[in-house]
Order: C-alpha cells, then sequence, then structure tokens
C-alpha cells in the first residue's frame, strides 16, 4: 500500500509531548534492541570460533626404555670413553714370528701365549752357552786338582826344609805355585758364575719368544703376521713390526670429557653424572666424577674430568663418543625411583604460564590444553613427569590462537 503523507506523518513521534507511560515502553523496546544485536554477535563469535581451524604440526610422545632422569642438570659435556690399561704388546728381542694365537675381540688371560717366535737362532745360542759353562767346570776341576797337587808338593818341602835336604829357594817356588793355583782356582770360579749368567740370559731370550699378555683384556688390534720381522726397537723401513696385538682391560674403561674452564666450579670430585653412548641414545648410565685433572689446555680453554661408569656394560666400547650430564646434589625423588618409561617431549612442545605448564593434545581434530609436571631439560627436550601418555599426538611448536577444544589441522609435510 502506497504512503501518503498524512500516513507518515502519523508515524512521526511527538517530543514536544510530556513524557508518560509511553517513555517506559519506549526503554522496553531499547533494551529489547540491545538483547537482540547482543545475542547475534554472541551468535556469531561462537560461530566464527566454532569453524576456526589453526594450522599445527605435531610430534608423538614417546617412552623410552632408559628409565627415570637421575637428576637435574648443572653442567652438559661431551667427550669419549678410554680404557686407562691399555698395551701394545712386543717381544723382547728380535726375531721371525712364527704363528700367532690371537684374533681381534678375542678375550685373553694373563700371561696367556699370544705369539712364537722362530727359536733357531736362539737355541744355537743357548747350546753355545750351555757349552761355555761345561768347559768353565772343566777348567774350574782342573785347576782344582792342580791347587791341591801344589799343597801337597808345598808341605812336603816344608819337612825337607826342616831337614836340611832342600834349599830354601825350592820352598819359595812350591809356596808360589799354591799361591798362583789359588788365585787362578778364583778366576775359574768366577769366569763359571760369568758363564751360569750368560746361560741364563739365553734361556730368559728363549722364553721369551713367547709372547704373553701382560694382563687379562680382550684383543682389539692384531699387529703382525706370521713371517714378519718383529723386533721392539723401530727399525728402518717398514718391514719391522714394533707389536703384536693391542690388548684393553676391559675393566678399565671410564670417560674423559673437556669442560671449558668457565664452568670448571660446577664440577666436584665424586659428583653424580648421567652419561649417554651417542650410539644408544635411549639408554641413560649413571657414572661419577673420579677426579679433575689439576691443569688446563691453553689452546681449548678446557680442563679434563675423568667419569667412572657406576656400572659397566657390554656395548660400552672405548674410543666411543659420548654425552654426560653433570647432576646437583638434590637427592632422586621417590616417586621418579618408582616411575616407569620417562616421556621425552620437544621443549617447544610446552607453553609456559606463570609457574604452570602446558601441552596441547591434539585428537579428533580438535586441540586439548593439559597441565604437565615437568622434570629435567636437556638439549632442547624436556622430560614430561605427569600429564602426557605415550602415543599422545602434541602440538610442537605451540602457535598463537589456539583454543581448548578449538579445531587444528595438522599441516602435511612437503617431501619434495
Amino acid at each position: 500500500m502506497p504512503l501518503d503523507s498524512d500516513t507518515l506523518g502519523s508515524l512521526r513521534i511527538d517530543r514536544s509531548a510530556p513524557a508518560s507511560g509511553g517513555g517506559s515502553g519506549r526503554r522496553l523496546l531499547y533494551i529489547g534492541i540491545t538483547a537482540v544485536v547482543v545475542l547475534l554477535i554472541a551468535g556469531g563469535l561462537w560461530f566464527w570460533l566454532g569453524t576456526k581451524t589453526t594450522e599445527v604440526t605435531t610430534v608423538t610422545a614417546e617412552a623410552d626404555s632408559s628409565g627415570p632422569s637421575l637428576g637435574t642438570s648443572v653442567l652438559n659435556a661431551s667427550g669419549y670413553v678410554v680404557a686407562r690399561r691399555m698395551a701394545t704388546v712386543s717381544a723382547k728381542v728380535t726375531g721371525k714370528v712364527l704363528e700367532i694365537n690371537v684374533e681381534e675381540g678375542m678375550a685373553v688371560k694373563k700371561d696367556q701365549v699370544l705369539a712364537r717366535l722362530d727359536p733357531v737362532n736362539i737355541e744355537t745360542a743357548l747350546i753355545v752357552a750351555q757349552r761355555e759353562l761345561d768347559a768353565s767346570r772343566t777348567n774350574l776341576s782342573e785347576i782344582e786338582v792342580r791347587l791341591a797337587d801344589a799343597r801337597r808338593t808345598l808341605h812336603r818341602n816344608e819337612e825337607l826344609v826342616k831337614q836340611n835336604l832342600i834349599s830354601e829357594s825350592t820352598l819359595d817356588t812350591s809356596r808360589a805355585d799354591v799361591n798362583a793355583f789359588a788365585a787362578r782356582l778364583e778366576a775359574s770360579r768366577a769366569q763359571v758364575k760369568v758363564a751360569e749368567g750368560q746361560l741364563a740370559m739365553r734361556k730368559i731370550d728363549y722364553n721369551d719368544l713367547q709372547v704373553r699378555a701382560p694382563f687379562a683384556g680382550v684383543v682389539i688390534s692384531k699387529d703382525a703376521q706370521p713371517g714378519e720381522i718383529i723386533s721392539p726397537m723401530s727399525a728402518g723401513g717398514g718391514f719391522t713390526r714394533t707389536g703384536i696385538a693391542t690388548i684393553v682391560d676391559m675393566d678399565s674403561r671410564e670417560v674423559e670429557v673437556d669442560v671449558n674452564e668457565a664452568y670448571i666450579n660446577r664440577v666436584k670430585d665424586g659428583q653424580r653424572v648421567e652419561a649417554t653412548l651417542d650410539a644408544y641414545p635411549d639408554q641413560t648410565l649413571a657414572a661419577h666424577v673420579i677426579n679433575i685433572v689439576p691443569t688446563a689446555d691453553r689452546t681449548k680453554a678446557t680442563v679434563k674430568v675423568r667419569i667412572a661408569f657406576d656400572k659397566l656394560e657390554p656395548q660400552i666400547l672405548p674410543e666411543m663418543g659420548i654425552k654426560v650430564r653433570f647432576l646437583d646434589d638434590q637427592p632422586l625423588a621417590a616417586n621418579a625411583a618408582k616411575a616407569g618409561p620417562r616421556i621425552r617431549v620437544p621443549t617447544v612442545a610446552v607453553q609456559h604460564v606463570g609457574s604452570d605448564a602446558f601441552v596441547w593434545v591434539v585428537g579428533n581434530g580438535r586441540a586439548e590444553r593439559r597441565a604437565v609436571t615437568l622434570g629435567p631439560e636437556s638439549e632442547g627436550s624436556v622430560e614430561v613427569l605427569a600429564g602426557v601418555n605415550d602415543g599422545d599426538e602434541l602440538v610442537s611448536p605451540v602457535v598463537a590462537g589456539l583454543e581448548d577444544g578449538g579445531k587444528v589441522k595438522v599441516k602435511e609435510e612437503n617431501n619434495s
């Protein structure tokens, strides 16, 4: 229906009219309109939040079998496993290798024969020394007989001189013969001792043809082969070996790390250490500081620290790379000792609000804000003592715009 001027005039509000009950109606109308607008805004906001999707990347929380952390780290360092007792075994005499009885990885006992050298030359020298000793003893026996005869002659001449049957000069000659034979007897006895010493040396050389292990350990290097010449002294050229094999005492394994001298004040003797082999990153090993070597390396500005394992495991091998965490003096919490496999998550997956920590767990396309209890932090990851289960998908890193129960979309990895 068309609106004329009279109709429009009837709709105009007469503001000059005095206030009456109609004013209350207008206020109610304004309130109603305001409520409708608020409801519309709230509904739109609810709709917008309900349909908003945040793109995230996730990581899976995985439990390892290394057990709970041993404590809070005060300093991290890296180094190598070393053996304090290691020897390259050589022969004490020069000779040709006849046989070798060991291979790499073989365990040997103390005084076990590792190799044998060709005995031909030593056997000949041993025979010569034995014959020299026999000749010296024979010569000694002859001198003893002649000395005894000279003494009898002297005794007879002394009786004859008393009877004036021989001259004094003859008696003096007899005395000189006795003294001479006595001196020769002492020299012959000394010669016998020299021959006995030479024979003993040759016997030692003969025994040294058998190269024995100086201590119990494991062979890590076989350095010679049958037919090669071995010598305790380095010779010119590359045809003479100076070692038979290298043996390591596996009970002497420990860790050596270089600590920056600026942080050496955080380390002390007997301090608890948590070690992790590079080859087995999921397994932690309890250890402790043996001592701090009292000198610094001026070229690297570091101080060497020796660390002993509380228990030696078979997988710990010399020269392996290892990372260590020097721990504080706080005792290990009782609940940590009873805990099962520990869960470590990236540090960037944890959100801190004041003293509280949270993670965002993704499930069914929505994010759940979950409070967590944190343990020690190390190398970009932190241990979660409570709040996260094995297999949970966590937002990592935490991004802005996440809401508890809000929709999330996991970014697809670009493999191109």
